[in-house]
């Protein structure tokens, strides 16, 4: 059975999106596009995050692909979903790591700060990193720290209020 993967991103985001999304196919994942359509319509990041990441936590996806300028807002979106883990990258190592180390289920890239071949190779690192969590026993260290970060999404929390927001 393919891998399901959910991508999205904002307008600064859009081209390595769909660069990153022509690999996915090719490597015969299925992609479900949460958008955005184009990189000249200002759209706002949050809102394709959020959709990545729920189809991440509901199951309809495995994996979870997002980019923005910076690939820091989108993960912040996408991290607000219970049972999301984003993580941000910016090459092979921070890839792999969060897939082995951290079970990220969420990959985010900046378009603004990292090339299409570095992301692409992100992309491949952080798939065979996921793969081989998914195949081996993971050590004790890892699975406890995996553990406390499913815990801190079962806490309700007060959201904090925005500074310079009433």
């Amino acid at each position: 059975m393919p891998m399901r993967v959910a991508v999205g991103s904002d307008h600064a985001g859009f081209d390595l999106k769909e660069i990153l999304k022509a690999e996915l196919l090719a490597r015969g994942c299925e992609v479900d596009d949460f958008g955005t359509g184009d990189a000249t319509t200002s759209v706002d990041y949050p809102d394709f995050g959020a959709a990545v990441g729920r189809a991440v936590a509901a199951h309809d996806a495995d994996l979870g692909f997002c980019v923005c300028g910076t690939g820091n807002g989108i993960a912040m979106a996408a991290n607000k979903v219970p049972g999301v883990r984003a993580a941000v990258v910016h090459d092979v190592t921070t890839a792999t790591l969060a897939g082995q180390h951290n079970h990220a289920n969420v990959l985010c890239v900046g378009a603004r700060v990292t090339g299409a071949t570095v992301a692409l190779d992100a992309l491949a690192a952080f798939l065979g990193a996921t793969l081989v969590a998914a195949s081996e026993p993971e050590p004790e260290r890892h699975l406890r720290r995996i553990e406390k970060l499913a815990a801190l999404d079962a806490e309700k929390a007060e959201p904090l209020p925005v500074q310079g927001m009433p």
